[in-house]
């Protein structure tokens, strides 16, 4: 069997802190998986709505996902601080692979890492749209 390689700080171009919550803990005492999912999508939409690139309810075009998957390497547990690091592994015409690794506190091997695909569509008609200039010119530095 062939040991996981567990992705690095470095191997990350951006990142994007959060918090765990309470409510994030299961029965196990650590945060469950479905939690990780959610970490992934804040992160991606955090980062961009601080670059100032999406707008949730104004945007003409939006991302919606297509495909999503994490492996799961080591257990985080309320109260650690997640950071995660955003990278984009392909960049098309009208999609994104984001890639993202979720470190606890001040760890540099990755908890998780997980990615999902944003088609990019019109919100009008939820019809597929190419990446709009500026998304794209921003992604490109984190490819």
């Amino acid at each position: 069997m062939t040991e996981r390689i567990r992705g690095r700080r470095g191997d990350y171009g951006r990142f994007v802190r959060l918090t765990t919550r309470w409510a994030d803990n299961d029965a196990y005492g650590h945060v469950n998986n479905v939690a990780y999912y959610a970490f992934i999508d804040t992160a991606v939409n955090q980062m961009l709505i601080e670059e100032g690139l999406l707008d949730v309810t104004g945007s003409e075009v939006i991302g919606v996902a297509a495909e999503s998957g994490c492996r799961f390497h080591a257990s985080a547990a309320y109260p650690d601080v997640i950071h995660a690091g955003v990278r984009v592994g392909r960049l098309g015409s009208s999609s994104i692979r984001y890639e993202i690794g979720l470190f606890r506190n001040d760890e540099d091997e990755a908890t998780a890492e997980g990615f999902f695909v944003h088609v990019m569509v019109r919100r009008a008609t939820m019809r597929p749209a190419a990446i709009p200039e500026a998304l794209r010119a921003f992604l490109e530095g984190l490819a």
